[in-house]
């Protein structure tokens, strides 16, 4: 039985419900724990991610419903760091580290913003070259934790939202295997759990979470450790496919 879900946004940033719906719907599903883990404050983002003010305000009212429903559910104030957001994590319960940007020629390029943006980086910036820009989007998931201090590695393969089916790469290639093998070695000194990440079959961009299998097995065999978690944006999608995916965790 699914018990807890770490991964979920709200109004506060980008998010279609309230932090207390989404407790509320965490209650109705009967998980024991929720945590809240709204975008953090980064200063290229104006999309997604909250005002340092809206963190603020967000940590408080957090703080609020988790006297509130103490007697119903334990409730979590996390926070999912960006990897450019340019400081740590800090005062949260938990930060889930995670790589939303490749940093190239002077511009940040958004890896997940939608297919026609990835698709238009990849070739101004990229001369159509896909494996070159996996290649740097790895290399900044391999400084997640350094740079977020985070306790949880978000959708570690972000970068293939937009693939399903190999649609613009190969995710067999020896160039992109290299890559994502680095980052992974890369992060596991440290210890930290990765994601299996269902918030892009939530949203029809996959059908399998993150990451792929073959990533997940190369984790395990280097003895990493995972958590599900649903990125769910909406109420209704909290601990999405959680049952059907539990086994991955093993």
């Amino acid at each position: 039985m699914t018990t807890a879900d770490l991964h979920m946004h709200t109004t506060y940033c980008d998010g279609k419900n309230s932090p207390e719906e989404m407790i509320q719907s965490a209650i109705n599903m009967g998980l024991k724990t929720v945590g809240l883990s709204g975008h953090s404050y980064t200063g290229i983002d104006d999309v997604f991610g909250m005002s340092m003010e809206k963190m603020q305000k967000y940590f408080n009212e957090v703080q609020e419903l988790k006297i509130k429903y103490k007697d119903k559910i334990k409730v979590l104030c996390g926070i999912e760091q960006d990897s450019f957001a340019g400081f740590p994590a800090l005062d949260f319960d938990y930060a889930i580290g995670s790589v939303h940007y490749v940093y190239k020629d002077g511009k940040y390029l958004g890896v997940d913003h939608s297919e026609q943006i990835t698709k238009n980086n990849v070739e101004n910036y990229y001369n159509g070259d896909y494996y070159a820009y996996a290649e740097d989007y790895y290399k900044q998931v391999a400084k997640v934790i350094k740079d977020t201090n985070a306790d949880i590695i978000g959708h570690f393969d972000l970068v293939t939202k937009f693939n399903e089916g190999y649609k613009y790469f190969d995710e067999d290639n020896p160039r992109y295997v290299k890559a994502y093998k680095a980052a992974v070695d890369a992060l596991i000194p440290y210890n930290k759990p990765f994601e299996i990440n269902t918030g892009a079959i939530s949203r029809g961009y996959r059908t399998t979470p993150y990451p792929n299998p073959s990533i997940l097995k190369y984790i395990k065999e280097k003895g990493g450790k995972v958590i599900l978690s649903s990125d769910s944006h909406n109420a209704q999608n909290i601990a999405f496919k959680f049952d059907e995916f539990k086994n991955l965790i093993i």
